[in-house]
């Protein structure tokens, strides 16, 4: 351990016996100033692929330890309180100055509140049964999923146990024991959870993909098999263009998946050429026009960010290093940043040294002598990452998914952490910092 860092973490100590966390700091590894955005412990940003922003780019939505919402100005950081808990948040409208969320009851009930006046009105009460995750660009369409009848629920394979049922940091204590005896790492369990799970959903009922009309709350069934549906996504530019994927471990499944919004064009966005090839944490960006994803050929050994045009069905692959593999990647609002939120040695990289907020600047490997190889354009463009650390994690238990996002000033890199204990939501600045 460095002496500056043996600084921080002394600064660090004496700070933390305090009454209050500290607001504001100078990585002593990296140089980047990092603040505490947030001021109530157990207050969380979103999950990567939910829009954070108010359509203004001028207020951060977050949740709250009692499961509320609240905002965060970040030119001044002022944190107000928007809506009581429980609710469930699904995404700040693109359109609107509103936060759309669930409430459950007998009856899931969706609703809009606006960030500045605080007028919430009822969107719509959802069938029995159904949930939803997504909201599209022109905010006309919800998007969710439900059982077409009971699933039976997911038996332990011989020699393994199924995780125990406790929540740490939002996410369930994944453990299992292996058929050899010896406990299985994190990745490993979580793994055989989403295992029994898919097994589970293929013998069970029906999955059905649906939309809601925001205006009329007329339902429409578009899409149902027996698979695992997750990780729902409009576009944030076409209304009508929706991803989503295959749920379960991902060397089982055929992940990435578009449709349009009337249950036309269902397409498959990647195609495995290898054993345990793995492709996932899909999301869109910015604009719309591109779709990223964690692959991996194969898992755990080698490692890319993969991206697919929508339009075109151009491919290009960021190269990254074992230790820069994160949980989650983002890209920023013009798209030529990339940011990424590490990991523990227990996952899926098994990164000796890969507990960092990282920011990656990307670089195609150009055409030697500007000669380019015949039928190029239909080929996939590669390059790879150079990384810059910004907050050393290694306080922080990668349970909790730091998610990192950029601000739609592209100056700061927002995520979530427990790396002081209670958990809270940061900014990092992209630019160094002259202090000090």
């Amino acid at each position: 351990m460095t002496t500056n860092r043996l600084i921080g973490l002394a600064i660090f100590a004496s700070v933390l016996g305090a009454a209050e966390l500290p607001t504001e700091w100078i990585d002593a590894d990296t140089g980047h100033r990092v603040i505490r955005l947030s001021r109530e412990d157990g207050t969380q940003s979103l999950y990567f692929n939910q829009n954070a922003y108010t359509a203004d780019g001028k207020k951060l939505i977050v949740t709250t330890a009692g499961g509320g919402i609240a905002t965060i100005t970040l030119a001044t950081r002022e944190v107000k309180p928007l809506v009581a808990g429980p609710v469930a948040v699904l995404v700040a409208g693109h359109k609107s100055g509103d936060v759309y969320y669930t409430k459950r009851g007998g009856q899931t009930t969706v609703f809009a509140t606006n960030v500045d006046t605080g007028a919430t009105r009822e969107v719509v009460k959802l069938p029995a049964g159904r949930s939803v995750a997504s909201l599209n660009a022109d905010e006309t369409l919800l998007l969710g999923t439900y059982v077409d009848g009971a699933a039976p629920a997911a038996q332990p394979p011989a020699g393994g146990r199924l995780p125990g049922s406790t929540p740490q940091f939002g996410q369930p204590n994944y453990e299992a024991v292996g058929l050899d005896g010896k406990p299985m790492t994190f990745a490993d369990a979580k793994d055989l959870r989403l295992h029994n799970q898919l097994m589970a959903t293929r013998a069970g009922a029906p999955r059905v993909l649906f939309t809601v009309d925001t205006k009329t709350g007329a339902v429409k069934d578009i899409f149902r098999e027996h698979e695992w549906l997750g990780h729902l996504q409009f576009s944030p530019s076409d209304p009508r263009l929706i991803m989503f994927c295959h749920e379960g471990t991902w060397h089982e499944v055929d992940r990435i998946w578009t449709i349009r919004a009337d249950g036309s064009e269902l397409k498959k966005i990647h195609t495995r050429t290898m054993n345990m090839e793995i492709a996932g944490h899909e999301f869109f960006s910015a604009d719309g026009a591109t779709i990223w994803y964690d692959l991996q050929t194969p898992r755990g050994i080698d490692f890319w960010l993969a991206g697919y045009q929508v339009a075109t069905g151009k491919r290009t692959w960021y190269h990254l290093q074992q230790n820069e593999w994160s949980v989650h990647f983002n890209v920023s609002p013009d798209g030529k940043l990339f940011a990424g939120d590490g990991g523990d040695s227990e996952m899926v990289a098994r990164a000796p040294d890969g507990k960092w907020i990282y920011l990656f600047r990307p670089e195609r490997v150009p055409d030697v002598a500007g000669i380019k190889a015949p039928a190029s354009d239909s080929l996939i463009d590669t390059g790879f990452f150079r990384a810059e650390r910004l907050v050393n994690m290694s306080k922080h238990d990668y349970r909790l998914e730091p998610n990192v996002t950029f601000s739609p000033d592209m100056k700061w890199i927002v995520f979530r952490s427990n790396m002081l204990g209670p958990t809270h939501v940061f900014a990092v600045e992209i630019a160094k910092s002259a202090r000090p």
